[in-house]
């Protein structure tokens, strides 16, 4: 949510980071601009809709400087317009701010400074920061970062900042606390960025702020101190991401490109922890760890969006291979409840971005309670990342579009391998299961390519049900979470309500809702509740539901009863997630490119959700 760009260094800082703002697009925003110092005065550019729309604003007079700061806003305090957009000035008019996060008590402070003078121009918290920033440098007279110090000592929220002044135009002055920042390090110049996505296109080597620290550029040199004064020794990081990787590559969207990785991703997040042949299953990053899990009286797992469903997945393995007690939370609910959490469970935290402010929070009570905290994200340097005991990295690769595919996809994998890991050590599953796992999951993304050999298929469905307002998403077993998880794209990127249920629960309620008019989506692969299955699929036709079943190659009982059939191919009934949820993604893809949605950017939605 919202993005940060901004530059100090030799190049013209304009054009940088809109390209910067451009790479950026993907995290969900309403309005952007950029602020700049142009024959040594501070200005400020901004406009409500996308970035080309600044950037056609300013056609023709591109704004010059080699410092500058941009921001992409996702709307919080005060409606979307030209006036809320960040930056923002301060009283003054010699400071600028971006500014990623809420501040909480901004009412208050605004109140003290509306007494002593400040007009605020806008709704937003964050141009009360940047007025009290000033409010305290010209109290104190001292320098302008021991006023951003202690500013941050007052305020009560979440920030990623980075605040420029007309008076120092060698200067950026950024700090973080619960929202990600990144600097990255060149030859005497500098990036700052809410993610890498700006930044690999010019450097690879890296700093990532911890929570409390401020960086200071001056004069072509980086310092970072905490809001205690004491200095800390940059940590430079390698960017292991290509440019390749985050541009479409001939792709006419993101979603869609990313959809068609997963072959790769899934082979990615396996690639060096496991080999069938030899037996062997190793996760570096948990081994230490891994006798807690088997121990464990309990896990928790908590996440968000795509990653809960990921989760709920993760709860049929490690019940079903290691025979472990497992729940699944909502990081938002976990969070604000008093959870009974003892030192012997293991809290497992899956995040895409290892940024998303819920689960951060939910990971904190967790540790603040004695549980051993796991994380699973795809992002090498991430919050989660960094808060956790342990964990494993997704190896995903970037995931551009908001609705996330092939993230889901890497974290069951992730899950999957650390289940059966568990289930080894542990002992609940034979040798000769152990191996015909790992066996399957090793033929996974050659199955993964033989569904994309139905997207054709999956297309001209899809230009059938265009006209839907309403779909129903049904599956039992390990399909249930696919259910939900299908229903999710479809609602996220075509704006068609859709809901997923357990199959056996449509005589509960939704079952009402069933006419000619209703597409049901049924998940209805040859597992162990395959006739029940069967039977849910002929209770919906006997109303006349309009069904499209995904089923098992070579099925020849379902494709009979039901309208459409979506081939899968057989797999071990642990391991079907990984291979029912890619013909949902192409559904929703399709069926949103017809309607003419932006699937990359769906209305509303943030790719990495850091404020609450």
């Amino acid at each position: 949510m919202c993005g940060i760009v901004a530059y100090v260094g030799g190049r013209e800082a304009f054009p940088l980071i809109l390209k910067g703002l451009k790479r950026l697009e993907y995290r969900g925003y309403d309005s952007s601009g950029v602020a700049l110092i142009e024959d040594e005065k501070l200005k400020v550019y901004k406009k409500k809709g996308k970035v080309s729309d600044l950037e056609a604003e300013l056609a023709g007079k591109a704004p010059k400087g080699t410092i500058g700061i941009g921001h992409t806003r996702w709307a919080t305090h005060g409606e979307p317009n030209d006036v809320n957009a960040h930056p923002h000035y301060s009283n003054n008019r010699k400071l600028s701010i971006i500014h990623n996060g809420i501040i909480e008590n901004y009412a208050a402070i605004k109140q003290n400074l509306v007494g002593k003078g400040h007009v605020f121009l806008s709704d937003t918290d964050t141009e009360v920061l940047i007025h009290f920033i000033e409010d305290i440098q010209q109290a104190t007279g001292g320098p302008l970062e021991s006023a951003v110090k202690l500013a941050l000592k007052e305020v009560v929220g979440a920030y990623a900042i980075v605040v420029m002044s007309e008076e120092l135009p060698n200067q950026l002055i950024a700090a973080r606390k619960g929202s990600p920042l990144v600097i990255g390090v060149g030859e005497s110049e500098f990036f700052f960025a809410s993610d890498a996505t700006p930044i690999i296109e010019y450097t690879k080597d890296v700093v990532y702020l911890d929570d409390y620290e401020v960086a200071v550029v001056k004069d072509g040199k980086l310092s970072i101190q905490n809001l205690d004064n004491t200095e800390t020794i940059p940590y430079i990081q390698t960017l292991e991401m290509e440019l390749e990787a985050i541009e479409k590559g001939g792709y006419d969207h993101f979603m869609i490109k990313e959809i068609f990785e997963q072959s790769k991703s899934i082979g990615d997040s396996m690639r060096g922890r496991l080999n069938a042949e030899a037996g062997h299953l190793q996760l570096g990053g948990l081994n230490q760890y891994l006798d807690r899990l088997v121990a464990a009286e309990r896990i928790v797992i908590v996440g968000c969006g795509t990653s809960w469903h990921a989760g709920l997945v993760a709860e049929y393995l490690f019940e079903e291979l290691a025979r472990i007690n497992v729940e699944v939370e909502y990081a938002s609910e976990f969070r604000y409840r008093n959870p009974v959490i003892g030192k012997n469970d293991i809290v497992i935290a899956i995040s895409q971005s290892g940024e998303t402010a819920d689960t951060l929070a939910a990971i904190e009570l967790a540790k603040s309670k004695g549980a051993t905290i796991f994380g699973v994200c795809n992002v090498v340097g991430s919050s989660i990342a960094r808060a956790t005991d342990a964990g494993a990295y997704t190896h995903a690769g970037p995931e551009i579009g908001v609705a996330s595919t092939k993230a889901f996809t890497a974290q069951v994998t992730v899950l999957t391998l650390i289940a059966i890991a568990t289930a080894k050590r542990k002992g609940t599953i034979s040798e000769e299961t152990y191996i015909q796992l790992l066996n399957e999951l090793e033929n996974i993304p050659e199955k993964v390519e033989q569904v994309f050999e139905n997207a054709q298929k999956i297309k001209e469905i899809a230009f059938i049900f265009t006209y839907a307002r309403n779909f129903i998403y049904l599956g039992r077993g390990l399909n249930f979470p696919v259910a939900l998880e299908g229903a999710l794209k479809l609602k996220e990127i075509s704006y068609i309500h859709a809901e997923g249920y357990p199959a056996a629960e449509m005589k509960h309620g939704p079952i009402a809702l069933i006419d000619e008019d209703m597409p049901v989506v049924f998940l209805a692969t040859k597992d162990s509740s395959y006739e029940k299955i069967v039977s849910n699929i002929q209770e919906v036709k006997a109303r006349k539901g309009r069904v499209i079943a995904i089923v098992t190659e070579g099925d020849s009982l379902i494709p009979p009863m039901v309208d459409f059939v979506i081939e899968v191919p057989k797999t071990h009934e642990i391991l079907t997630p990984l291979v029912s949820v890619i013909p949902l993604q192409l559904l929703s893809y399709y069926i949103a490119v017809m309607r003419g949605r932006n699937v990359d950017q769906p209305r509303n939605l943030a790719k990495s959700v850091t404020v609450e």
